[in-house]
């Protein structure tokens, strides 16, 4: 099936300094599952040679969002595009989260919100969501988050607002008791702690692994990570593991 089309920039708006969200008109009708990405590529040109791959923030009818943070050329090149523009996009790709069956955790750090807020939004009221940024300023869509989720607890590390701490503290204090299953995304060191967190522990725990990627389609093998059953490819068997699957 080809994922391939291309798609009309209706947005693409800074929200806080170094962290926008373009909203696309597609034909497409794929429809992308929570957790899963596309690869944005602005133009036809060769320099940077690859697109981006950006996880799903919210899809509705033929409207996509993306959440992304300026880290490099491509990302930057993409800031710069505006209404009206084209857009090559390639997906939905990879692997997405387990639908819940009732309630459950999301642990989201910093732009880490990209890849959980459509499964939030899909399942309203079903979601403790655990929240942690640096400080207040760094806080996205914080009036829809309460409105979506169960329960939100948020975390900044300079304690601006709400606990002050890592996310994976409150975490620790307040969510590990509900015994429900685990969704998150964020740094590493914050999937590792997570995973500390948990061992020995019965819970299911699934997570957005971030990783650099080519291709997005498995050919390049530029994207492996070990896992405790051998290597393998983020964009195509991930990005959302069993975090016991993850050598951390």
């Amino acid at each position: 099936m080809n994922k391939y089309s291309k798609a009309k920039i209706k947005s693409n708006v800074s929200l806080k300094e170094d962290i926008y969200l373009i909203t696309l008109e597609t034909s497409s009708t794929q429809q992308a599952k929570p957790g899963q990405f596309y690869i944005l590529r602005p133009d036809v040109r060769l320099d940077p040679f690859l697109g981006r791959p950006l996880s799903v923030f919210e899809r509705e009818d033929n409207v996509l969002k993306f959440l992304y943070r300026i880290k490099g050329k491509g990302t930057k090149l993409l800031s710069n595009l505006n209404e009206g523009d084209l857009i090559q996009i390639t997906g939905p790709l990879g692997k997405g989260y387990p639908l819940p069956k009732d309630e459950f955790i999301v642990i989201a750090g910093g732009i880490g919100l990209a890849s959980v807020y459509y499964l939030i939004k899909s399942f309203p009221k079903k979601a403790h969501l655990f929240y942690g940024v640096r400080n207040k300023e760094e806080l996205l869509f914080y009036d829809l988050l309460k409105e979506f989720s169960k329960e939100l607890c948020v975390a900044t590390e300079c304690g601006s607002l709400g606990y002050q701490g890592v996310v994976t503290e409150v975490f620790s204090q307040k969510g590990l008791q509900l015994n429900l299953p685990i969704y998150a995304c964020g740094p590493m060191i914050m999937i590792k702690e997570i995973g500390r967190i948990i061992e020995g522990k019965e819970i299911p725990c699934y997570v957005a692994v971030e990783e650099r990627m080519a291709c997005g389609v498995g050919a390049c093998l530029g994207c492996v990570i070990p896992t405790n059953q051998g290597f393998k490819r983020v964009c195509t068997e991930g990005p959302v593991f069993d975090i016991k699957e993850l050598i951390l």
